[in-house]
């Protein structure tokens, strides 16, 4: 074992204490976040807007300054990124991470501070590392290098000074130098603009590397890997890298993933899978457990201060809102972050459920914006990935991607669900994984049994199977080529489902 890999697994295993520490004191952890926030946002002008001089408690916060959407927070963002400084936040903003959202085809720019990145960016990704040793004390990660997807930077558009990008970009950029060795590929192959130029720079730079790590989204990870297997004429990735060991992923639900990976990418039952919750507003919650699979810890001495929403308010300007000692356990609630880059009361467009306190524990359920709805069926993306789970099981299938959206009612007819499912494994009866698709949902979902109930409102769903890279093509077409970009899974509008069909000649 090497000196490097000995060294660093040891400074890790110092933070776990620490760790510990907020697990066990949650309520007083957020407490101490919540002042340190309202203190430095005293000296801002939105702080100066809503009296933060005069704000005690969380209630007199709650009461005081309404729910923000990315919309209302915009003037604000937009006035820092011509030049104007605390506006939301009292340091420097310099920063801003760029996301074109699933719900919003308009680029959002996410202020960026030095406490954010050091706070919750940095920090996050060191714990990371540092629970995946708690739980693989064993390791020799760090004698490999481990690869990470970014994405780009640019100039900030409004203005020359600091710079716009990916999250990932941004922080990739940041990095100390120790870390910047431990990584690859190197920060000028990372942070490359052409997504498809990029990926065949990875794969030839990579494919010679130790790589024993990854930390990326399993979609753009797949793209990649392929793109690694055709260069190297292997048959899966542990022939190309024996030292793999762990696989760090994030963005989106990868229980349809899980078969694909376990079985066809790294088959070997050594390899581990470690989930987090980051995003452009900050690093959430890590798995600090790797047997409880899905399930994540939520962070809470990040700079960070979470309240949840009840989904019925979700809307609401003033809603009811819970902080992490009232939440109960299996419900959704929207969450709504304040932040040490200045967002504030911001609705990030998540829903999470508690899988357990003491320590808080979550798993993310869905996008307040993404589900169908369109006949009172309430179907969430937790619901649609149990569903894709197990109709997978069912019939040996594995599915790379896929979208849904409604069918409407039309003059005599009934309406449905409409699926659009990319396979990298086939099923073996595509009958029955439709079947099972249908059913699961009715098992997971009681309102969409009920429509569904005698074909009186719900005629069974129709799956379309599409050819293999449709997906990838599609967001192409789109400009949405990168890891920051996901397909969005469900819609209540046919928005996506029209565009995808409407292009299947041109893709095949």
């Amino acid at each position: 074992m090497t000196l490097l890999n000995t060294t660093l697994k040891w400074l890790l295993q110092r933070r776990v204490p620490r760790i510990e520490a907020m697990m066990a004191r949650p309520g007083e952890m957020q407490q101490r976040v919540f002042q340190q926030l309202i203190s430095k946002g005293r000296h801002t002008h939105w702080g100066q807007q809503h009296r933060y001089d005069s704000i005690r408690s969380v209630r007199d916060f709650q009461e005081r300054v309404p729910v923000s959407s990315y919309e209302d927070l915009f003037p604000y963002i937009e006035r820092t990124m011509k030049g104007e400084q605390k506006l939301l936040w009292p340091s420097r903003i310099h920063w801003f991470s760029k996301s074109s959202g699933t719900t919003n085809a308009r680029s959002k720019f996410i202020p960026i501070s030095q406490e954010s990145l050091d706070e919750s960016h940095f920090k996050g990704g060191k714990d990371m590392m540092a629970l995946y040793i708690a739980n693989r004390p064993e390791s020799k990660a760090f004698e490999g290098k481990g690869l990470s997807i970014g994405g780009s930077l640019h100039e900030n558009p409004y203005s020359q000074h600091g710079f716009a990008g990916d999250v990932s970009a941004v922080v990739m950029k940041n990095l100390p130098s120790w870390a910047q060795y431990i990584r690859t590929p190197a920060i000028e192959v990372a942070l490359m603009d052409k997504w498809e130029a990029k990926i065949d720079r990875m794969a030839e730079i990579t494919s010679r590397e130790n790589v024993t790590s990854i930390l990326g989204v399993p979609t753009w990870a797949l793209v990649l890997l392929e793109k690694v297997l055709a260069l190297t004429g292997k048959q899966n990735i542990l022939e190309v890298w024996p030292n793999f060991e762990v696989f760090i992923h994030g963005a989106v639900a990868f229980q349809p993933y899980r078969e694909l990976f376990a079985n066809e990418v790294f088959p070997s039952a050594n390899i581990n899978y470690l989930e987090i919750y980051n995003a452009s507003e900050g690093f959430f919650a890590i798995q600090d457990d790797l047997k409880r699979v899905g399930e994540m810890l939520l962070m809470l001495d990040y700079g960070i201060f979470y309240e949840f929403v009840p989904i019925e308010e979700a809307d609401k300007p003033f809603p009811k809102a819970l902080t992490i000692e009232e939440v109960e356990l299996n419900k959704n609630y929207a969450l709504v972050i304040s932040t040490n880059g200045g967002l504030w009361r911001y609705r990030i467009g998540d829903t999470v459920r508690f899988t357990s306190c003491y320590p808080f524990r979550l798993r993310v359920s869905g996008r307040t914006k993404h589900f169908i709805n369109a006949f009172g069926e309430e179907v969430i993306i937790e619901n649609a990935e149990t569903a894709i789970t197990r109709a997978c099981e069912a019939t040996g299938a594995t599915v790379s991607d896929y979208t849904a959206g409604p069918v409407y009612m039309g003059s005599g007819t009934n309406g449905c669900h409409e699926w659009i499912i990319e396979f990298s494994s086939e099923p073996d009866n595509f009958a029955a994984f439709c079947t099972t698709l249908d059913q699961t949902l009715r098992h997971v979902n009681s309102d969409y049994d009920a429509k569904r109930y005698n074909d009186m409102v719900l005629q069974p769903p129709i799956v379309h199977a599409v050819p293999r890279g449709t997906f990838y093509e599609w967001m192409k077409t789109r400009g949405k080529l990168g890891g920051q970009h996901k397909v969005p899974r469900l819609s209540n509008s046919r928005e996506y489902l029209d565009d995808i069909l409407g292009r299947l000649t041109t893709f095949s």
